[in-house]
């Protein structure tokens, strides 16, 4: 846990006081928070991950290449393309394969799709009640019918897109290394489009509502982190920059980040060499790509008072409103270009050698990295997810909260640190994807 210095500590009696939630509501995965304080003093703050290791690095090894893309898949069900596209980036990658055209404008379809329906059920059903003071969607949708139901219909076509590009909704099947397994024809496509009109508006009119909420006054210097692409908002391609200066290629990124095991979890902390704690997600991608989001973006995320960067987790929520502006605006415009192909994939012989891919899950920057023989078999990977990289800060952000917030009473505090970890839209079950056992044996 972090530590305050002892010098800062009041002197005198000292009286303990400990917040702790078990299990947190409303998060994908199963974890809890532990705060504690000494003599009006925060000493110690751990977001505590308990689900089991599930060991998808250990799956993969001696298994083909080509069964990459499907097996991360099952990591996660809300976003399993991100898993997709970060595997069969890596195996082309290793390969020495490119993949452009009809394909490559396919790939960012389907993750617009996943980004509509991971944002809105963040925003709908997950975040918007800490905001207008229910304990579930449930009993929000008495109060506000409308705007749950909009937030339903976004997350519809969201998944729409997935299951008419991907194959189905849960775990896509059309997708494979070096492309689809097969190219949807453009009278596919144009029902979507007439949705995505709808949705469009629908994703303005959320942006909306979300920037009436009563927001905590908290901000932090973070280090921002994502994918910046010199001429598209990212998704699957470009170079991994910072907001403290750094600009690598996606190959250099275990140079320049690692991950770290703490005692009281179960998900590797993933830090920064030297420089420590970083930030992945929607508000890094924002502050980092302002200027590639569509005029339409730009506009909303202007009217609903953002500034060009935004360092107040607590508004992360009217940031993903935006992105899901770009993802539905982007959508329409792949469609009304789509030119349809009769070659759904472009060949890929394996090549003994190391593949690294970096694409930008809705949650934030998702890490693969595998290592193949002449073969094709994987003898190591490397999966890096975005809730193991942001769990130091989401820790940090819960002492910085806590600290300025200790005069509210425990209840009133509990509710308002989980809020805080609700920010990141944290995914526990697949940040637990590896877990180093050493076993000690005496005689």
């Amino acid at each position: 846990m972090p530590r305050l210095p002892r010098s800062r500590r009041k002197a005198g009696i000292m009286t303990t006081k400990t917040i702790k939630v078990n299990y947190l509501a409303r998060v994908e995965g199963e974890g809890g928070l532990s705060v504690r304080i000494e003599s009006g003093n925060v000493t110690g703050v751990s977001l505590n991950i308990f689900e089991p290791p599930r060991f998808f690095e250990a799956f993969l090894r001696e298994r083909d290449f080509t069964e990459a893309p499907d097996i991360t898949a099952r990591i996660c069900g809300i976003c399993p393309i991100a898993y997709q596209m970060s595997a069969v980036h890596a195996m082309e990658n290793a390969c020495g394969v490119s993949v452009e055209g009809p394909i490559r404008a396919l790939r960012r379809l389907i993750y617009c799709g996943e980004w509509i329906e991971s944002h809105t059920l963040h925003i709908y059903m997950l975040h918007a009640p800490d905001f207008l003071g229910y304990s579930d969607v449930i009993q929000m949708a008495k109060d506000h019918p409308e705007e749950v139901s909009r937030g339903l219909e976004l997350k519809k076509i969201g998944n729409q897109i997935v299951s008419v590009v991907g194959g189905r909704e849960i775990h896509p099947i059309n997708i494979r290394v070096g492309g689809f397994y097969r190219m949807p024809k453009r009278a596919e496509l144009q029902p979507l489009r007439e949705r995505l009109l709808w949705a469009r508006e629908a994703a303005t009119a959320t942006v909306r509502w979300v920037s009436r909420f009563a927001f905590p006054d908290y901000e932090h210097d973070y280090e921002f982190v994502s994918l910046s692409h010199d001429h598209e908002y990212p998704f699957n391609e470009g170079r991994i920059r910072s907001s403290g200066g750094l600009d690598i290629s996606v190959e250099e990124y275990e140079e320049f980040f690692e991950e770290r095991q703490e005692p009281h979890s179960t998900a590797l902390h993933s830090v920064m060499k030297d420089r420590g704690p970083y930030f992945v997600g929607p508000m890094a991608r924002y502050s980092l790509n302002f200027a590639r989001l569509s005029p339409l973006a730009q506009s909303a995320a202007l009217d609903a008072g953002l500034d060009r960067s935004c360092r107040n987790p607590f508004r992360s929520i009217v940031v993903r409103a935006v992105e899901t502006v770009q993802a539905c605006d982007e959508a329409i415009g792949i469609i009304d270009d789509y030119q349809e192909s009769d070659t759904p994939t472009v060949p890929v012989e394996p090549a003994a050698g190391r593949g690294c891919a970096l694409t930008e899950a809705p949650r934030g920057s998702l890490y693969h990295r595998y290592d193949i023989d002449a073969d094709g078999l994987i003898h190591s990977a490397k999966i890096v997810p975005p809730t193991s990289q942001n769990q130091a800060t989401i820790e940090r952000d819960l002492f910085g909260v806590v600290s300025r917030n200790i005069q509210l009473p425990t209840a009133d505090l509990r509710y308002l640190c989980e809020q805080a970890v609700r920010n990141y839209d944290p995914c526990i079950s697949c940040s637990t994807h590896f877990l180093k056992l050493q076993f000690e044996e005496t005689t």
